[in-house]
């Protein structure tokens, strides 16, 4: 009812639509439900009241269309999902070069809370919606053709807009439909191609004649159903394939595409293919399929040597195919490929030539051959080869890659009195392997004959063999014959008349007889000088006959190792210090395997056998090691070194055992000094006098006043040790009285100890509890004082042993105690319970400097020049001075 007219533009499909302008071309504000579905309208905006002129309407957004009138669509199916939508709505005018934006928001509308008794009231109305109109492709009219009529209950007059979709969409079909006002009849103005608009939308829009749209807008769809117009066309002007020739039947060739620019998947698009012709008219050579445009092979026998290419004429058709359909045609061309089906083959099968003796890098003959093949092909190049009567190589044949002719030639000169002619054998082949067609013999090899006939020449004599080989032992005599070298005259096969010599500039070491041909040395051979370090020498050797011709030869002069070195130690001199490390020896040869390693070590004199050993470590060192605990001192060992070969090299090692920790305390000093010329001063003799001197007070002073502290005890270590620390002890420790110890009883009153001295053999012993205080060691006659019980005066005692007494008494006792040291579970050696650690090295043969000496020759100061290492930086410092 028309009560009801104020609240109807606000129903659209259902839904409350809100439509707000504010400030026409600023912003327009649209209040949808959440979820909205394509086409469905959310509103309306005025155009003309922003830009009447407008011919370009374009969403920034395209979820939204916007249409002619200002109607706004949705493209696809949208949710707001509470957050609003924003776009611009651009208007354009081309000519006036005008531009204007429209912003505009959609927003979810509110919903209201309906509570249960509320009664829903809704009115409906049923949509008008035609069903979409069909125009035939180029339509012959008449025109204007009515396509539809779309009316409405409640409106009178209607407006239409319209798109189209497709290829020319861009361009603007104006006035190709129009809408009677009155009626609703939808009329065509003009025929349509289908290819340029295939659909068209046409958007109805029925009002009152007072402005008022009761209905939505009408979207009716007008299909231009497709006409057969367009014939099917290749894609190329010209298709090219190439094929083996002997392919089998089946094998693909190529493919031809065509294409139709009617509607896909019809009649009108279905296309089928066919070979109208085919060049040369022979039988058919491929088949062509009718509905993927495959071409293949039909005729097994290609033969590109009978047809190098084929042109194919071939036809294209819509419609399947009928008769009626429209159609095209196009040209192939197949070219047929070479492949090595044709053996080539002599064009004679005898060929004769000639070439003088001895002539060498000479082409003698050109052969040639005919291929069926592609010429330049590898199927066509021809390879030569000598089959027979070419067992010395003196033959080569190559090809020329121009010609592809054989090329023989003579690589090794020809005797003509060993062979006057020679035939050869050649055969052919080509670079590529043969294909065969399908059911075909094997193809055979072509051979030709050439016979070869050698030409007579006067020749110079020639060395048998051209290359001597002479081994001659190292260092062998001046003039021993190595051997003979002679040549032959080719014609008459003997050597008389010949005359040999070795042209200036060769090696020096041999020469020849001009007669006979003998070689022998003329220096001694030695492969460690000049020429001879490669091992070898190569001489050169002419042999001139009576006419004057010459020949050439090589003598190859090769030197047999000898055995002409002897094996020698290459350190001879050691320190091995109170460990006893073993000393690694090593020898080296100058000869070559077999007369140098490996080597055997021998010590040559008995004596020092039997003090040292030599155990091998590998094949050119051998470890030399003490056997027992011999003496310190300097040994200088004779070594023997006998190599692979038997020769046997002399060495002395000389070993300085020295009672050192490491070999730097023993590094030779004291035998520099003791072998150099060192000449002292007054004052230094003077100065070790006085120091000697007060040395002794020292420790009379010291003894002295010990004795008297202790008036009613005896002599203690106690007392030693906080004066003097007795020599020989290692360190102050507790006492320890070994039961297995007997004291030596004689006529005085306790035991002691004893030394043995250096000329007379008599023992000093020591009174008291065995405490030495002093001992000089040296040359002559040696004392040692005691100490006394009692009284704490020291005592001077005379009671001597003798040699014999003192030995007969020590050595089973010592015996004894070693045999009982070696009884322990851990089996250590005896070192580890006697010590001899008393022994302070060699003494000085000057004895004492003191005033107890016993030189009595006081002007003799030679001794002097011989002190030990700690009278050493005295004795420089006063030469200085």
């Amino acid at each position: 009812p028309r009560t009801m007219a104020p609240a109807a533009p606000r129903l659209v499909l259902g839904l409350l639509v809100l439509s707000l302008c504010c400030e026409a071309c600023k912003k327009v504000i649209f209040h949808v439900p959440s979820e909205l579905e394509a086409d469905t309208l959310v509103g309306r905006v005025d155009l003309k009241e922003c830009l009447q002129s407008a011919e370009f309407i374009s969403s920034s957004d395209g979820n939204f269309k916007v249409l002619e009138d200002g109607s706004v669509y949705t493209t696809s199916a949208l949710s707001l999902s509470a957050e609003k939508k924003t776009f611009t709505i651009l208007l354009k005018d081309i000519e006036e070069k005008v531009q204007k934006k429209i912003h505009v928001d959609v927003v979810e509308e509110e919903k209201k809370v309906r509570h249960a008794r509320d009664t829903i009231l809704k009115r409906t109305k049923r949509r008008w919606g035609p069903i979409p109109s069909v125009m035939i492709e180029n339509s012959l009219g008449p025109f204007p053709l009515q396509i539809q009529q779309v009316q409405s209950d409640t409106a009178q007059n209607y407006t239409i807009y319209y798109s189209a979709s497709g290829p020319g969409i861009d361009q603007d079909p104006k006035g190709l439909f129009y809408i009677e006002r009155e009626t609703g009849n939808i009329f065509a103005t003009r025929a349509v191609d289908r290819e340029q608009y295939p659909s068209f939308q046409i958007i109805c829009f029925a009002t009152t004649p007072d402005g008022y749209s009761p209905e939505v807008p009408l979207v009716h769809t007008i299909r231009i159903e497709d006409d057969n117009d367009n014939a099917p066309y290749f894609t190329q002007d010209l298709f090219e394939f190439c094929v083996p020739e002997n392919s089998r039947p089946g094998v693909v060739v190529g493919k031809v595409i065509a294409e139709d620019r009617d509607e896909p998947y019809t009649l009108h698009t279905t296309l089928k293919y066919r070979i109208v012709s085919q060049t040369p008219p022979i039988t058919p050579a491929f088949s062509l399929h009718g509905d993927t445009g495959v071409i293949s092979v039909l005729l097994p026998q290609l033969d590109r040597e009978l047809v190098p290419s084929y042109t194919l004429l071939v036809e294209v058709r819509d419609m399947a195919g009928q008769p009626f359909g429209l159609c095209t045609t196009g040209t192939v061309v197949i070219k047929i490929e070479d492949t090595n089906d044709n053996a080539p083959s002599f064009k004679q099968l005898q060929y004769e030539t000639r070439v003088e003796e001895n002539r060498v890098s000479v082409e003698i003959l050109r052969v040639s051959v005919v291929d069926l093949d592609e010429p330049g092909s590898p199927g066509s190049g021809a390879v030569y080869e000598i089959i027979r009567g070419n067992d010395d190589q003196a033959f080569e044949i190559t090809t020329d890659k121009n010609t592809n002719e054989g090329i023989l030639c003579v690589v090794k000169g020809l005797d003509y009195e060993t062979a006057k002619q020679r035939i050869l054998v050649i055969g052919v082949n080509n670079e590529a392997p043969y294909l065969l067609a399908p059911h075909s013999q094997q193809l055979s090899q072509s051979t030709c004959s050439v016979t070869v006939n050698v030409l007579d020449v006067d020749e110079g004599p020639v060395f048998k063999p051209c290359l001597l080989r002479l081994d001659v032992k190292e260092c062998e005599d001046v003039g021993t014959a190595i051997g003979r070298y002679v040549a032959e005259d080719p014609e008459t096969g003997n050597s008389e008349g010949i005359r040999y010599r070795i042209p200036p500039g060769q090696c020096n070491w041999v020469n020849i007889d001009d007669k006979s041909g003998e070689v022998r040395t003329v220096r001694v051979l030695d492969r460690d000088i000049g020429e001879m370090r490669r091992g070898q020498c190569n001489v050169t050797v002419l042999a001139i006959d009576r006419n004057g011709k010459t020949g050439t030869g090589t003598i190859q002069v090769c030197i047999v190792p000898g055995n002409k070195n002897f094996p020698r130690i290459t350190q001879t001199d050691y320190i091995m210090c109170r460990d006893r490390k073993p000393i690694c020896l090593t020898a080296q040869d100058g000869d070559e395997a077999p007369y140098s390693a490996p080597f055997v070590y021998r010590i040559t004199d008995r004596n020092l056998a039997s003090m040292w050993k030599l155990t091998p470590h590998d094949d050119n060192s051998w470890y030399l090691s003490p056997k027992s605990d011999i003496p310190y001192g300097i040994y200088e060992i004779p070594v023997s070194v006998i190599d692979n070969g038997g020769k046997i090299g002399e060495n002395t090692v000389r070993v300085n055992l020295c009672d050192c920790v490491t070999p730097t305390e023993c590094d030779g000093r004291t035998r520099q000094l003791s072998g150099g010329n060192v000449t002292l001063g007054l004052w230094a003799i003077l100065a070790m006098i006085l120091g000697s001197l007060l040395l002794l007070l020292i420790l009379i002073t010291i003894c002295g006043c010990c004795g008297a502290g202790v008036m009613h005890r005896q002599v203690t270590d106690d007392c030693a040790n906080h004066n003097l620390i007795i020599s020989n002890t290692e360190a102050p420790g507790e006492e320890v009285m070994d039961h297995n110890i007997i004291p030596l009883q004689n006529t005085c009153d306790q035991g002691g100890y004893g030394v043995k001295t250096g000329d007379q053999q008599t023992f000093e012993m020591v009174k008291g509890r065995g405490h030495t205080l002093e001992s000089v060691k040296g040359g002559g006659h040696q004392t040692l004082g005691s100490v006394k019980e009692g009284g704490g005066q020291t005592m001077m005692d005379t009671c001597r042993y003798s040699y014999s007494e003192w030995h007969n008494f020590t050595h089973p006792r010592l015996g004894e105690k070693v045999h009982l040291c070696r009884q322990d579970e851990e089996q250590k050696h005896s070192e580890d319970y006697l010590l001899s650690y008393n022994y302070e090295g060699k003494g000085s043969l000057a004895g004492s400097v003191g005033c107890c000496s016993d030189q009595h020759e006081e002007e003799a100061l030679d001794f002097l020049d011989q002190l030990e290492p700690k009278f050493r930086t005295l004795a420089e410092t006063c030469i200085k001075r």
